[in-house]
């Protein structure tokens, strides 16, 4: 690793949506980390991957080529798909390399608990980029459960829902299973960990899955309830086939209830390159877009009183993983914990084959 002064070198496999939009820019925008390396075969992206981290960048286009130089990174992060990100990620900690990898981590929770094991051997960082724990809605609704500002939580629901009606293809919509696509495992992946970070762990779940459109052929509309072991119930939705959007959240307590509509504003920011610097706004959120807490009003109607929406903060992920790599700081999203969300998931999948209950 390098000295206390020199910046961390950060390899990115992977140069599609998840590696240009969201890895590269944060990186980039981290105080203490660089891009050093980007692996993509494609020379397009390549180009693209130059053009926007300047001519210093170094390409490959094999992730074998950063393990035979493994000495020159100080990190290496998986933007690659899905099915790659256990063989990809054995192979780095193998090398004595810490990594991040996009969510989900594995296609099953006994992968993630045994990448997760290497990874104690080594004594090397392991971490998953659940960056949705830095939305500002969630931000803001983290904070309402901490402060008891909804008195107990009784129901959480969420909804993670587009309005996609013909399938675009590539392998997050396949059906093959090795491709470990769907919505379930894609945005099912944020809603789960969403609700076990403020609700704890599951006891049972329930679960429907549909293929709606024409030519999918993975899941495209999925329902999952979980009942945490403290007896908040989630109700969680993600869907591509959302002809009129519901609320991001609706959560329920004894006292009051929150409502609040709309995404974050920082992946669309990402995706027309803006990039976060620092003393600038980033995550801000239009005071017509906060959301509603209160008790026996509807929101709809303009009842409850206006709650201002936290900042998003997607940088702070790379600043933690930074502080964990320098100074020993914690591991913003640990390797176990994206294992109890694929245990969520798994027991989604057999509960909508099968149309049972399953118990954890």
């Amino acid at each position: 690793m390098t000295g206390k002064s020199a910046p961390l070198r950060v390899g990115l496999v992977g140069y599609g949506l998840a590696g240009s939009v969201f890895h590269a820019p944060l990186i980039a925008a981290t105080d203490g980390l660089v891009l050093d390396t980007v692996v993509t075969s494609n020379p397009e992206r390549q180009e693209q991957a130059r053009a926007e981290h300047g001519a210093g960048l170094r390409l490959a286009a094999r992730p074998e080529e950063l393990w035979a130089r493994a000495g020159e990174l100080d990190l290496i992060v998986l933007a690659s798909p899905n099915k790659t990100h256990v063989p990809l990620a054995t192979d780095a900690l193998r090398a004595g390399l810490p990594v991040v990898v996009d969510k989900p981590i594995a296609g099953t929770a006994a992968e993630a608990r045994t990448l997760a094991a290497l990874a104690d051997e080594k004594n090397l960082l392991l971490s998953v980029f659940q960056n949705r724990r830095w939305d500002n809605d969630f931000l803001t609704l983290q904070q309402l459960v901490t402060d008891g500002a909804l008195g107990d939580v009784w129901r959480f629901e969420s909804r993670f829902e587009r309005w996609r009606p013909r399938p675009k293809g590539g392998w997050r919509e396949s059906g093959d299973p090795e491709e470990i696509g769907g919505l379930l495992y894609d945005l099912g992946s944020h809603v789960v960990d969403q609700a076990l970070v403020l609700f704890g762990p599951a006891a049972s779940v329930y679960a429907e899955s549909d293929v709606r459109r024409a030519g999918a052929e993975a899941d495209d509309d999925t329902f999952i309830a979980i009942t945490h072991a403290n007896g908040v119930r989630s109700h969680l939705y993600v869907s591509a086939t959302t002809a009129q959007l519901g609320p991001r959240f609706r959560v329920l307590g004894s006292e009051a209830g929150y409502v609040k509509y709309g995404l974050d504003p920082q992946e669309a920011a990402l995706r027309e390159g803006e990039r976060p610097q620092p003393g600038k706004p980033w995550g801000v959120e239009p005071e017509e877009m906060w959301g509603r807490v209160g008790a026996g009003e509807s929101p709809a109607t303009g009842g409850g009183t206006p709650l201002p929406t936290a900042d998003g903060a997607y940088p702070a992920y790379y600043a933690a993983i930074a502080a964990a790599l320098r100074d020993g700081a914690p591991n913003p999203v640990p390797a176990t914990q994206a294992a109890a969300a694929l245990d969520v998931l798994e027991a989604a999948r057999r509960s909508a084959r099968d149309a049972v209950v399953v118990t954890l």
